[in-house]
């Protein structure tokens, strides 16, 4: 392998492209053979293709690890060897698809070598190799719109995002190999960071799925060094740090009140919607040096389906640090009433929050029972469809995933503060009153 062209390793595609037009025949084939060799030189052991006949590779890895350069590089070779391929590019929505898969850094277009590269059509959702080779863009939340189309190949990213409320993901898998049915050897390339999702959990369970992965620090040589230093100080070893770093599937606590598999189907998007009510729920720490101190913003919505919209919990934090917080929170989101619990502290903790000059009413729970007991009511609102997730809150779910049916806790941390809040605040929201309906941006 000649270093003629190793400066194409420091350009951007905008920039390989404009080179490009300067070369004549021959020397834009040796660029593009140095490209691919150097890909095959350099890619770590799980971003190569494996041996034997898989129907599916998945590459399960942290952030960072080279998942998307993997399946752009495997389509790029099943585009470029095969005139007839027809291949399906799905993602968790169509413009991440374009975004991640089509034009970013690590996707098709930058992938491939300036006299290889596919036209992109837009408005058809389509990209078109020289040599006559297909790719159509598809959407994970629209499983029909693969209802009907052939391919021979298909790339699938970020499965362990695609929505699974109503069985989604798992319906547009369905219909994506369903129609898996042209060319000799049809095969699919799924990349995904690790989550405990029904989809994933059956690509693993597969004789038919192969699996390559790994951490973020695998594909180190590629990644800043700032970026790798700041995530192990930020996360270290836990849950989620453990699942977005270390690359490592987290499996449920048996007997936990909560799985990720629920959480996973009750997620839904942000956006403006009517809330009914909206509250705040907060369980203060015991002391400024101990436990977190939940803080939970959740709305009802009038339909009677409760939502968490913000985990705004504070760490290791003085009385009015954590009031600040709440009194912040209840500003930024509109809150109608604060719901804190009164144990640790009694009447002190009302008070710490009113000198916070929150101008809203606080109402002091006190608890009778354990927080696994009390979160029994709120999970079987969960398991009944009756909550979604305006997003992902990965500390406070890892918390409701350790919360014991029957009492117990074997989660992160001492205590699940902010499973506790989340608790309070629905508590309050779903098993009391409600009043009119509004409207917000979340």
């Amino acid at each position: 392998m000649t270093d003629e062209f190793a400066f194409l390793l420091q350009t951007t595609a905008k920039e390989r492209q404009q080179i490009a037009t300067g070369l004549d025949r021959r020397d834009a084939n040796d660029a593009a053979r140095y490209w691919d060799d150097h890909f095959r030189l350099f890619a770590h052991d799980g971003q190569s293709p494996p041996a034997g006949a898989w129907r599916v590779w998945m590459v399960m890895g942290g952030r960072g690890f080279g998942k998307t350069r993997a399946g752009a590089e495997y389509i790029r070779s099943i585009a470029e060897g095969d005139p007839s391929a027809r291949i399906a590019l799905v993602g968790a929505s169509l413009g991440e698809v374009r975004s991640v898969m089509v034009e970013g850094e690590s996707g098709l277009i930058a992938c491939c070598a300036p006299q290889e590269r596919p036209d992109f059509e837009p408005s058809l959702h389509r990209l078109r190799w020289p040599n006559g080779a297909q790719a159509h863009l598809y959407s994970a939340a629209e499983p029909e719109s693969l209802r009907g189309p052939q391919h021979s190949h298909a790339w699938c990213d970020e499965i362990g995002k695609w929505n699974a409320a109503h069985d989604r993901a798992n319906r547009c898998w369905d219909n994506l190999t369903l129609g898996l049915r042209l060319g000799s050897d049809q095969r699919v390339v799924a990349t995904t960071t690790p989550r405990n999702t029904a989809l994933i959990r059956r690509l693993l369970e597969s004789n038919d799925t192969v699996t390559t992965g790994g951490a973020s620090a695998a594909n180190a040589l590629n990644l800043p060094k700032a970026f790798l230093l700041a995530m192990e100080r930020e996360y270290g070893q836990t849950l989620l740090g453990r699942q977005e770093l270390g690359g490592e599937m987290i499996d449920e606590v048996e007997g936990a009140l909560w799985s990720r598999d629920l959480l996973e189907r009750c997620r839904t998007e942000s956006g403006a919607t009517a809330m009914t009510r909206i509250v705040i729920g907060v369980d203060p720490p015991a002391s400024a040096s101990g436990d977190a101190c939940g803080i939970v913003v959740a709305a009802l919505l009038p339909n009677g389906t409760g939502r968490v919209l913000a985990d705004c919990s504070v760490e290791k934090a003085s009385p009015e640090r954590w009031a600040r917080a709440v009194a912040s929170a209840a500003q930024i989101w509109q809150a109608d009433r604060i719901v804190a619990e009164a144990n640790q502290g009694g009447a002190m903790v009302g008070s710490v929050l009113r000198a916070a000059d929150i101008a809203l009413p606080v109402k002091l729970v006190h608890a009778s029972r354990g927080k696994a007991a009390r979160a029994e009511p709120v999970a079987a609102l969960y398991e009944a469809g009756r909550v979604q997730h305006a997003g992902l809150f990965a500390k406070l779910e890892d918390e409701l995933c350790g919360l014991m049916a029957g009492g117990g806790y074997e989660g992160p941390g001492r205590s699940p503060d902010r499973a506790d809040a989340l608790v309070w605040a629905l508590s309050e929201l779903m098993l009391g009153r409600s009043s009119e309906p509004r409207v917000i941006n979340i």
